[in-house]
């Protein structure tokens, strides 16, 4: 039976920061009624641990190298079809509020119509300071992270309560209105990335709760040391902004946990919330100080895990350890509104969330890839069963975790030889889908080619900076 999907779309939540996820602390009650009537998926994974490249995925339901949006300054613009454009051929409302993180408003990115929309700083350039890559330049927007972290509003907590007021507007006015056909409605927070600055309410929740450890500490592979020098936000937090920041992050998951409850009410006023299937999920995680790393860009689960719920009536309840991506939500959708589409031929392409929710498949294979900003070189996860295998392109040395028996991550055993045989396996994996060599060079030899179009390197280091894309944008 065909059903309307309401996509809630999250901005740096970590899979972890969620109570139904087993959090010590963060208070998440919408998240966890909502995983407590459909299916949570333990092991979803974003294909990019950035921004605009993840979001380039999710709207194509493909990788990184096929579509090409590898940066933060090669975004998605209607490029190649994504599910809305699928939808909307087929007569299907789909509509977006909230952040997109697409081009801009003169391209055609598929959506019927685009409410309160975020796209690219710098006039749709984004951040091509990040192509800049040998060597490495500076990043003075490190120091905002522990400049801003405490109780207070911002720009994006008074943009996600505008989000939510416009979908909470739609759902009221069109949710029963369109019944020739299932809608979807995106809706896109910015919380709970940062400015880690929170609403007194949400703060406050934390007040009295001890914060829990940071997990691990300074990275020794060599990729990674690079990558902590360049995103230095560690070295600016001491002791009492570390724990201001970590209360003002679980404080934005809380106060985006409200913003959905708001919107779920909305739905079920609306009388149609028995014909839609609700879908949570975030673009990437926050490390949050783990393992010396803040915000996300790494393979780590903080980063690179992200929630992933489906709710609805007949959808089975329980927890599932599938692999999943969020390359496989533009075949959810697709699947729920009742759009035929061809068979997939390999199991780490994009794939319904429904395939999965009868019959769990642990073996599965799932990709996250990282070609921006930071790195001296592109890199490649593979998630399968137990394992995390992560690859550097270039000859730098590859990690192993076993994740069942450290989830933490903090015992490397990509260098264990009496590991040999599952390194070569899970190599041999992502040699199926691409060979990360020749995928590191095109990714450099594209943005190459951009960083000269708008004039070079010095060029591009002239352009304005930020931290995070300002709202207006």
């Amino acid at each position: 039976m065909a059903r309307n999907v309401l996509l809630l779309c999250s901005d740096e939540h970590a899979r972890s920061a969620m109570g139904c996820s087993g959090h010590p602390v963060v208070q998440t009650p919408t998240l966890d009624r909502l995983a407590t009537n459909g299916t949570r998926f333990r092991r979803a994974y974003t294909p990019s641990p950035i921004c605009i490249p993840a979001r380039a995925c999710l709207a194509t339901g493909t990788p990184v190298h096929e579509n090409r949006c590898w940066s933060s300054a090669e975004p998605y613009h209607g490029q190649s079809e994504s599910w809305m454009h699928r939808l909307r051929a087929r007569g299907h409302a789909v509509v977006s509020v909230g952040k997109l993180h697409y081009r801009s408003s003169a391209d055609d990115n598929g959506f019927s119509d685009e409410i309160l929309p975020m796209y690219l700083a710098n006039d749709g350039k984004g951040w091509p300071q990040g192509l800049i890559r040998n060597p490495l330049p500076g990043f003075d927007e490190v120091t905002e992270m522990a400049r801003d972290a405490g109780p207070g509003d911002s720009t994006y907590t008074d943009y996600d309560r505008a989000i939510t007021d416009a979908a909470c507007g739609w759902l009221g006015r069109y949710a029963s209105a369109v019944t020739d056909k299932p809608w979807a409605l995106f809706v896109s927070f910015v919380s709970p990335h940062y400015p880690l600055t929170v609403p007194h309410r949400f703060y406050d929740l934390y007040a009295d709760r001890p914060m829990p450890e940071t997990i691990g500490g300074p990275p020794d592979h060599p990729v990674l040391k690079e990558m902590a020098r360049f995103w230095d936000y560690d070295s600016h937090f001491d002791a009492e902004s570390r724990d201001r920041a970590k209360r003002g992050y679980f404080g934005l998951c809380s106060f985006l946990d409200d913003n959905i409850r708001q919107v779920l009410e909305a739905l079920e006023a609306s009388g149609a919330a028995r014909d839609t299937v609700v879908l949570y999920f975030s673009d990437h995680g926050e490390m949050l100080g783990n393992h010396g790393f803040w915000a996300k860009s790494v393979m780590y689960e903080d980063s690179a895990g992200i929630p992933m719920i489906v709710a609805g009536d007949g959808i089975a309840i329980g927890a599932n350890d599938t692999p999943v991506s969020l390359t496989d939500v533009a075949a959810t959708v697709e699947d729920f509104v009742g759009i035929d589409r061809d068979r997939v031929g390999k199991s780490w392409q994009s794939r319904p969330l429904r395939d999965f929710i009868g019959t769990p498949d642990p073996e599965r294979v799932v990709l996250s890839e990282y070609h921006d900003g930071g790195s001296p070189t592109g890199f490649y996860m593979i998630r399968q069963d137990r394992w995390k295998y992560i690859c550097y392109a270039g000859g730098a040395p590859c990690q192993l975790f076993d994740m069942e028996r450290d989830p933490h991550e903090l015992i490397d055993l990509g260098g264990d030889p009496a590991f040999s045989d599952v390194r070569a396996r899970l190599h041999d994996a992502l040699m199926a889908i691409l060979d990360p060599e020749v995928v590191n060079a095109q990714a450099f030899a594209d943005q190459a080619a951009l960083v000269e179009r708008y004039g070079g390197r010095e060029a591009v280091l002239g352009l304005p900076g930020f931290g995070h894309t300002p709202v207006g944008s």
